[in-house]
Parts: C-alpha cells; structure tokens; sequence
C-alpha cells in the first residue's frame, strides 16, 4: 500500500481523494496555492506544502513545484485528480521518472488517448465502434480533403487531435466552406494545442452523450461500472449527468460494456478510464477516453456501491482489481447536478464570501463539496463548488429527491446556477430522459 499520497488539486476533487486516503489509512499532503491556504482538505490534511502564487501556472500547474513538495514530503504517490494535470502525459512521465508512482494510466497510454487521431486508430483496433471519418490525419492535398467529404456525407465536423473540451471544432454543412474551415481549424489548433493535427468525422445532429466507466488493473483484469448520459450540456461543458443512461436497450448497453473492457485489457490500461460516446439512432460512436476520474464518478458509485478513487489507489499500490465483473451489481438510478458560482442567466462567475450555507441532507441525498460558510469563493479557478447527488430505487424518486434537495440548498453571499438545476429538473423533457447534447442549449437560446 502507498503510505503518503500527495494530491495535486484542489477543491472538492481533492477533499474525495483525502477521504479515500484516510479509509485505506494512507498519509496525505495537500499542495496549495498562496489563496487556498483555507480549502477544506489542506485543513485536513497530515501535511501541507503552498506551491506557488494564485496563478494555476505558477502552482497547480508547475510540475517542478509539485514534484519537489512530494520529495521535501516523502510523499510516495501523486494523484492527479481531474483537470489540472491529470491528463499530462509529461508530467505523468516525470513523476514516474523521479522515483514516484503515478496515480493512473502509463504516460504511454496518455499519450495514446489524448491525440485523438491514435485513440481512434487504438479503438478501431479493439473493435470499440467509431464515428465515420478521415481515419487519420486530413493532409493538404485539397481535393482528397474534399472527396473524404463526400464519401462520409455532409454535414462533417473538422476535429483538433489534441482538442477537448468543445474546443478545436468546427462544423462543415456544405462543400463550399470545407477547406476554409480545415484551414482555421489547423491554424487555432497550432495556436491553442500546440499540435495542428486535425482529422475529419461525420457531424450526428442529435446524438447523447453516453460514457462508460472502467477500472483496469494493467494485469489482464478490467470491470466497468455501467454507463452514464451526460447530454445536458452547455458550450460542451456538462451540467446534470445521470446514470445509468435512460431508454438504452440492454442487448446494446452490454454489448460496448464488453468493448470497453476488452479495449483496456488490449491496452494493458491501468486506473480509473472513460469511454466516451455519441449514441444515435441505437449506435455507438467512439469520441475520446478520458484517462482520468471524471467529475460525474459519483453517480457510478451511487449506483454500483463501489468506490471509484479507494480503488484507483489500490491499483496504483500494485493490487489486481479487488473484484470481477460478477460481483458489482447495480441498484437504482442516480443523478448529479454540477453546482457553479456563477450567475443562472449570464453564466458569469460570482467568487466572493459564502455568507450563509445550508448543505441538503435525508436518504439518498449526497453532497461532494469543499465549500463552508465563512469560505472565500476565489476567482482564479473553475467555478465549480460542489456537486449535489441524488438516488433512488428509480429515476422518479432519484429526480424527486433531486427537486427537493436543491429546494433545500442555501448558498448565499454569492450566485449560483441553482436556479438554473430546479428549473431542468422540472422540465418536461429531461423529465421523461434522453434528450440530445443540443437540447439545452437550444432551452437557452429560446428561453423557455
């Protein structure tokens, strides 16, 4: 077992990673920048080490600050958490290659997932289903750019292969504007991934988002822990995520359940992943892996009663996976509801002093959050202060329980997108489930 584990995030990521050190009796540091010297978890945590100024690229981003705090430390392990570093395969690599075990995938495997050219390639490979589209890199040789077009079929989306996020994207729906957007599209690439690579995909126009969560032990063993839809979203950000996804038929659902697990077994993937996925019409498609634990996790654990990050450490100490696929079994439904500072109708962030805070609570009622009355919301990092999670035997209770939790949440001193949450679930189409990644947005646009 690891004995010290230095977590290399902050918020309420970083709290979860703490309370699953604690269960498995690991020792913790909290690195911090200079204003987060009052987060929950450095509070609680067995030792403390300020990183650098508020500026997330002089501090959670300095990899040379974060591999000498664990040394002064002698911290044994890094975990990444979610964003931040998580997913940099450099700084996975250096801190393997100064003596410390990373919490997660192989650099190797970093690398692969995230150009999404080679995770495509990889996922082809495995037999995982993916969009149709360029199969590799678009070229310049124009009129072969333009005959790929064709052979797909209008309307294409013209891909970044270090993008992410909504980001280094563009959608094609008539010839005429393909070599142009291919062009703009390398261009922002260059400038905002460092990497002009770009690849070409069939654009689906009302797909959902629908991932799978697994745990590989990179010895031959790999479990997933059912699927999730995460369709409400908003500029590509997700805003409420449930699992498991509504009105998927379940030949279907196990069928890329086993794609999924025979892809890290393929691989040889070691730690908590995502497969992401547009589903459509009853198809799957492929459209990254996220190899990292995800902001929605609970809502996997809700609904399997198995602890995502404990195992996570389990993994990185050298253990196999403590269970095989025959013994998770899934209860009920889940759902998650990503609470931002910020204003319900601009969307603009409100960091400032929490005044008052009434936390929900009762059965079926979880909330994963770093935040206290008394807490300065800081305005140099993701708005996100908490996730509220709800289950039940049911999606209806789960979403009644989520009424009612959200009605009981006070956060005052700041704004929040609360407003926004009671008003989706309430809505009449998430209410009945599956609606599309566009549907929000177009809630937005029209008002209503």
């Amino acid at each position: 077992m690891l004995e010290k584990v230095l977590i290399a995030n902050r918020g309420e990521i970083a709290l979860r990673i703490l309370r699953a050190c604690k269960e498995l009796g690991i020792s913790t540091v909290a690195v911090h920048s200079k204003t987060d010297e009052d987060l929950m978890h450095v509070r609680l945590a067995d030792e403390t080490v300020c990183i650098g100024p508020n500026s997330a690229s002089e501090s959670y981003l300095n990899i040379p600050s974060i591999i000498s705090a664990a040394e002064v430390t002698d911290a044994v392990g890094i975990h990444p958490g979610y964003g931040f570093l998580a997913e940099n395969a450099d700084f996975a690599e250096q801190v393997e290659r100064s003596g410390f075990t990373f919490i997660g995938p192989s650099p190797e495997a970093i690398r692969l997932m995230g150009d999404k050219v080679s995770a495509i390639r990889a996922m082809k490979k495995a037999g995982v289903p993916t969009v149709p589209g360029s199969d590799g890199p678009l070229t310049d040789d124009h009129e072969r750019n333009l005959e790929i077009a064709r052979k797909i079929g209008y309307p294409v989306i013209i891909k970044a292969a270090g993008g992410g996020g909504g980001r280094g994207m563009r959608v094609v729906h008539r010839e005429q504007g393909l070599l142009n957007a291919i062009s703009v599209t390398r261009t922002e690439a260059a400038a905002a991934f460092n990497n002009d690579v770009v690849y070409m995909e069939k654009f689906l126009e009302t797909p959902r988002h629908v991932e799978v969560q697994v745990l590989s032990d990179g010895q031959g063993n790999a479990i997933h822990l059912g699927d999730r839809d995460c369709s409400l979203q908003r500029r590509h950000q997700k805003v409420i995520e449930e699992a498991p996804a509504p009105g998927i038929p379940e030949e279907a659902r196990q069928k890329i359940f086993k794609c999924c697990t025979d892809a890290c077994i393929d691989m040889a993937y070691k730690g908590a992943g995502t497969f992401e996925f547009l589903y459509q019409d009853g198809e799957y498609y492929f459209i990254e892996m996220n190899t990292r634990v995800q902001v929605e996790h609970p809502v996997s654990e809700e609904i399997s009663g198995f602890d995502i990050i404990k195992e996570q450490l389990l993994i990185a100490s050298g253990e196999p996976l403590s269970v095989k696929q025959e013994d998770i079994t899934f209860h009920g439904h889940s759902i998650e509801c990503r609470i931002n500072a910020e204003d319900p109708k601009t969307f603009m962030p409100s960091p400032g002093k929490i005044t008052q805070l009434h936390m929900p609570g009762g059965n079926g009622v979880r909330v994963d959050s770093h935040i206290y009355q008394g807490y300065s919301v800081p305005p140099f990092y993701d708005s996100m202060i908490g996730k509220l999670i709800t289950w039940g035997p049911d999606r209806e209770t789960a979403l009644i329980r989520m009424r009612n939790a959200l009605d009981e949440l006070v956060i005052e001193g700041i704004r929040t997108n609360t407003p926004l949450h009671k008003e989706l679930v309430r809505d009449a189409n998430f209410m009945k489930g599956g609606v599309n990644i566009h549907y929000l947005t177009k809630k937005l646009e029209h008002g209503s």
